[in-house]
């Protein structure tokens, strides 16, 4: 990718203690098996009184699991202390000028095939993220993102002997990812890009996705081919911070995000949901792959 094939380009090694504050602890919660109600001692301050008084809000059987939810949240805050002080999460952005073509969003000089709903949403509308991007046939072109984090490697490898906090550690770093993803898409939308200057968002609101545009990632049910990392990977080019991919499109660090960055005001997320043999067959030729080869890539989409 030569310089000349796209329009702005970043780089950060961001410290986890400047990501942390981005983290969505309900997914972390989550991977831990505790309820939504549970993840709110994350937003409690650390005083005894304030987590005694957090703690007298269940009821006295549910007590003993929110104790281990506040044991679990103490021990997260250590771990992400210890963790700051030895290593950091890579990001790479790059802004792009691009067209939709059909249900293909051409991106410089690469084509990524997109797939879309067969059954029409709420609304009505069978949607693909093309739909948010200038058509091609107006001749004007518009912008995208493309993104990737990471945390770094060696972070794998820690507590190997030690199965509590190595999946404590396992379970930050993806959160931590995403987190850092969160972070950067705020800085693209108001300075790199900056097509939101002006945006001044609470963390909580940014959890709800009070901002403008939307930043779908590799896997999400809007863009569900693990195998368009490739094409990322071309674009982006992942081992600047630390990505390889395996044969089969996943990213290594397992705590690892890549993505697409749209700016349209009334882009949003979606499923694709189940398609069919003659969606599978277009996408496959617009994928330049075999429908055989891109079956075990949409499993999941193919009912």
């Amino acid at each position: 990718m030569k310089e000349k094939d796209y329009l702005k380009s970043v780089i950060h090694h961001y410290r986890i203690s400047d990501v942390a504050p981005y983290i969505n602890w309900i997914y972390f919660f989550h991977a831990w098996s505790f309820p939504l109600k549970y993840a709110s001692i994350a937003n409690i301050h650390g005083c005894d009184a304030c987590r005694a008084s957090w703690l007298s809000n269940f009821s006295e059987a549910e007590r003993p699991r929110a104790a281990e939810a506040m044991k679990l949240q103490n021990d997260a805050s250590r771990m992400l202390a210890k963790l700051d002080a030895y290593y950091e999460i890579g990001a790479i952005f790059r802004l792009f000028n691009s067209n939709a073509d059909n249900d293909d969003i051409i991106v410089g000089k690469t084509r990524l095939p997109m797939l879309r709903q067969q059954i029409p949403n709420s609304n009505g509308h069978c949607l693909c993220l093309s739909d948010f991007i200038r058509p091609l046939d107006t001749q004007e072109h518009d912008q995208i993102g493309i993104f990737a984090t990471s945390v770094n490697a060696k972070t794998e490898n820690l507590y190997a002997e030690d199965t509590y906090n190595r999946m404590l550690v396992q379970t930050l770093a993806d959160r931590l990812a995403e987190a850092a993803a969160e972070c950067l898409h705020r800085e693209v939308r108001t300075e790199i890009w900056g097509y939101a200057h002006d945006e001044k968002l609470s963390i909580d609101e940014l959890h709800h996705e009070k901002f403008r545009g939307i930043r779908p990632a590799v896997g999400y049910p809007c863009l569900p081919d693990l195998s368009l990392n490739f094409l990322l990977d071309e674009l982006l080019d992942f081992s600047q911070i630390g990505i390889r991919l395996t044969e089969h499109g996943m990213m290594r660090p397992h705590a690892s995000v890549s993505g697409l960055m749209l700016s349209h005001p009334q882009s949003c997320y979606f499923a694709v949901g189940t398609i069919d043999e003659i969606q599978l067959a277009d996408y496959a030729k617009r994928r330049g792959m075999p429908p055989t080869e891109l079956r075990t890539y949409l499993m999941r989409n193919l009912g």
